[in-house]
Parts: C-alpha cells; structure tokens; sequence
C-alpha cells in the first residue's frame, strides 16, 4: 500500500499524501510541541531545536512519503500533502503589507518547520523578508504586476533565487487560504519531463555557461547579476536546473534560442494545481520550476495566504554565509 502512495505522489502534484483524523492529531501534537517549547518566535534557536527535535513524531506515512522523496522527487519533482490541519476560522486576516513575515510561533508556522526538518534544515536570505524563516506569499496593493511573491498576475516559471550558489534544495508552501475566485493555480514544470522535448541542440546549449541570472527584485536593488553558467547542470540525463525566466538573460543568439524553447516547453508540460486550505507544496528547487497563475485580489482581509519555508539538504555547504551557524545566510 505504501509503495502504490509513494508511486501515485510522484505522478503528479494534484495527487500526494492525504492526511486522516488520526494523521490530523498526530500532527497538532507535535505543533503543541514545538509551540511549548521555551521559544515564543520562529526564528528562535529552540524554535529550531525544539522542531528537529519533534519531527519525527509526524504521521509515518508522512515521514515515509518525506524520505522517498528526498531520495528521489520523481518525474515531476513535486510532493502534495493534503489534509493538514489548519483552521481557516482561526486565522487573522490576509496579511498586506509589502514583506509580511510570520514573527510569532503560529501553528501553521510549527507545521512548516516540523517538515522543514524531516527534509533537512530551514534556511533564509538576510537581504529577503529580513531573513525571516517564515515568510507570507500574498498579494500587496498596488504591486499587482510584480514578478514576485507580493503580485497577483502571472507568476513566470523559475528556480527560487536561482542566482544564488546556495539556492534552496526545497521550497515549501503552505496554503492559508485560497483565494475568493479559487483560480490561482501552483504551476510546475521538472527537467526530468521536459529533457526529452528540448532538441539535441538547445539541451547542448543549456549545459553551457551562457547564461547570466540577476537577483529577484525581493533581495532589493543594486546586486550583481551570476557569473555566466548554465541552465543545466550536472549528470546529463538527470540534470539541475538554474533558471528565472523573469532574471535569467541569454549571452548569445544560440542561448536566446534555447531559453526561447525552454520556456515553451515548461508551458506545455506543467501542472498545476490550485491550493486549499491545509494543502502544503513541496518543491525540488534542483529540478523543478514553479510559477503561478493570475487571480485577483479584493485586499478585504481574506486573499490568498500562503506560508513559505526554504530547505536545505547540505547546510555546512553555506557555512561561511551564516555567522555563528545559524539558519539565515547574510549575503
């Protein structure tokens, strides 16, 4: 039974683990937890102890789909949990201001770091959302069509902070509330799917460094763009990908072309899905790119509200960006 679970989650991300009452309670109790803990703030140090700590109390069958797809993220690089218990009736209002954060240890923000660590370990960036651990993915007045977290139209597919060299192995979103309209849809497209559409020439393109990828307008203004590098990366039938359709800039006409074929292609193949309240998304930030579609906002206290959490696999890797060993990298 568990392996047709495991096989079904990494088909598609509209399908993945569903979790039961008892899958439910097992779950608020380890919140409980970690919100007893001598912490009072996520990004406190026994926030984190007391989350690495209580990880393993998560549901099995949570655990086990967590671990299978660390191992390997499948086909399409994406993992759907449904069925966590997070009570929209208990929930402030949508979030709106430009940044917003998740400061105090909330359930949902428990729920987030228990799995961030049956991953591996929760990451920042300083120079993004204050290098909160937490972070709301919201719509803000005003930057509707901002190519980030705070807009509303089309999200265009990429990497998260693909222009960093210690990009998250894992992006983790939680959904809060849908939107009114329920039309934003989670988009995702994996190099595993798309490898064997792209032309011979554009996939040798895409392993050259011919390709430059500037910083989300998130990290703030004045930072250089990448080294050249490639998109792909790695073994050449299971590749990394390091993309931003929105940031990533082709050195030469051949590149141009290649990312021209990319980015078609990652429209043909992705799925996508549309988050309710209790689903949670995990990506391979390695393999797999996400966008999202438009929706609209009515900033009435109830917009789409999702939590985000970054992973990563190796931490000593990204040692010297963070002082003292904690979990947000300064630069």
């Amino acid at each position: 039974m568990v392996d047709t679970v495991l096989s079904m989650i990494t088909q598609t991300p509209a399908d993945g683990v569903v979790m039961d009452g008892a899958d439910g309670a097992r779950v608020r109790r380890a919140v409980l937890a970690v919100r007893s803990s001598a912490a009072r703030t996520v990004d406190d140090a026994a926030t984190m102890a007391a989350a690495r700590d209580t990880s393993d109390a998560l549901p099995p069958a949570l655990r086990r789909a967590l671990r299978a797809f660390r191992r390997h993220s499948g086909p399409t690089g994406a993992l759907l949990v449904r069925g966590l218990p997070v009570d929209e009736n208990l929930l402030p209002a949508t979030p709106t201001v430009d940044g917003s954060v998740q400061q105090t240890l909330s359930g949902p923000a428990a729920m987030l770091l228990l799995v961030a660590c049956a991953l591996g370990d929760p990451i920042a960036f300083r120079a993004e959302k204050s290098g909160a651990l937490v972070q709301d993915v919201v719509p803000v007045p005003g930057k509707e069509e901002f190519q980030g977290n705070a807009g509303s139209v089309t999200l265009s597919f990429h990497n998260e902070n693909a222009f960093h060299e210690h990009r998250p192995d894992y992006v983790l979103l939680l959904c809060l509330r849908p939107d009114h309209d329920r039309v934003a849809g989670l988009r995702t497209a994996c190099s595993r799917e798309i490898l064997p559409l792209l032309t011979d020439e554009t996939r040798r393109t895409l392993f050259l460094p011919e390709f430059v990828t500037e910083a989300p307008p998130s990290f703030g203004a004045n930072r250089d763009a990448t080294f050249p590098h490639g998109v792909l990366s790695g073994a050449p039938d299971d590749p990394d990908m390091r993309v931003d359709l929105a940031a990533t800039t082709p050195l030469t006409p051949a590149a141009r072309a290649a990312l021209a074929e990319l980015g078609e292609v990652f429209d043909r193949t992705a799925q996508s899905v549309r988050l309710v309240t209790g689903d949670l998304a995990v990506v391979d930030n390695r393999v797999t790119v996400h966008g999202r579609t438009a929706f609209r906002p009515r900033y009435d206290g109830r917009d789409r509200w999702l939590q985000r959490t970054f992973v990563s696999v190796n931490l000593r890797s990204s040692r010297d960006h963070r002082p003292d060993d904690g979990h947000v990298l300064e630069r």
